[in-house]
């Protein structure tokens, strides 16, 4: 893990309401019907062509709009993995202090100075904190 992932956690999980926003938004859009002909075939023999008048969702702006629903899932999809994976990994720290500290400054996305505050701590310990646990699980992941 490093800390510019971690760093994104806080604004990744931002977006992500941001996008069920959207999509939420798209799905309760009302999209125009209008009357428009397909072709099928009768029934009986001899089959022949037939065509028949039916009233449908207008076809650009529906395929517009489930495009847009589509692309905003699949951004959807790697956040949350991106989310998840740094949840993963701050629930896995073990002591309790540092997990505090990255919660704090990560999942909350509190300055180091207000983590400092509300640890009453050193701000610059804050910094070694992270620093050091990171450069621990990165050395042990060698």
């Amino acid at each position: 893990m490093d800390k510019g992932r971690l760093k994104k956690h806080k604004k990744n999980k931002d977006r992500l309401k941001r996008i069920d926003e959207k999509i939420e938004e798209l799905c309760g859009r009302e999209v125009q019907v209008v009357s428009g002909k397909v072709t099928g075939s009768s029934k009986d023999f001899p089959y022949t062509e037939v065509r028949t008048s039916v009233l449908m969702y207008e076809p650009y702006e529906n395929d517009r709009i489930n495009k847009r629903i589509r692309e905003y899932e699949a951004e959807r999809l790697v956040l949350l993995q991106e989310v998840e994976e740094v949840d993963r990994y701050i629930e896995g720290i073990k002591d309790s202090e540092v997990r505090e500290t990255f919660e704090l400054s990560f999942v909350e996305g509190k300055k180091q100075r207000e983590v400092a505050e509300e640890l009453s701590i050193d701000r610059s310990y804050v910094s070694k904190k992270i620093n050091n646990y990171l450069k621990l699980s990165h050395n042990s992941q060698k």
